[in-house]
């Protein structure tokens, strides 16, 4: 498996989102498509990866995009057979060589996979942020990146 810069419009990177749409669809009723604006990943310090398997077959996605000051806004995270880990250790390296001090993030409570993934990997609650503030449904969690 390999983990890779990719255009968040490449058919691919479209195709693996939609099938994470359609994950957050059937977990929350909400596919997530409206929290995440590929142009928001096409600036200057952020990042769109995709997962590959061994025969090149996209697996799994994930983003960041700057979020304020110091710190990286982790989005459209999406794995399948297990490559959730290898895709947030690259952002979150990746983020770190870009400068960023921290990554943060928000998913859905209900989301229960989401949220023990990324308590697993160091990420703890935040204050509700941006348009997430007003939204007793999302949990905001964040962590502090190694330099």
């Amino acid at each position: 498996m390999r983990v890779e810069p990719c255009d968040p419009r490449d058919p691919e990177a479209v195709a693996v989102m939609e099938r994470l749409s359609g994950a957050l669809s059937a977990i929350t009723g909400d596919g997530g498509t409206s929290s995440f604006n590929s142009s928001d990943v096409l600036v200057s310090r952020a990042l769109f990866v995709i997962a590959r398997d061994a025969g090149g077959a996209a697996m799994g996605c994930g983003a960041y995009r700057p979020l304020e000051g110091g710190v990286a806004e982790i989005k459209r995270m999406y794995a399948e057979k297990g490559c959730g880990t290898a895709i947030l250790a690259h952002l979150e390296a990746a983020a770190s060589v870009e400068g960023y001090r921290e990554a943060w993030l928000s998913t859905r409570r209900i989301n229960e996979r989401a949220v023990a993934f990324y308590r697993r990997h160091g990420y703890a609650e935040v204050a509700p942020y941006g348009r997430y503030a007003d939204r007793p449904q999302s949990i905001c969690l964040g962590k502090v990146l190694k330099s």
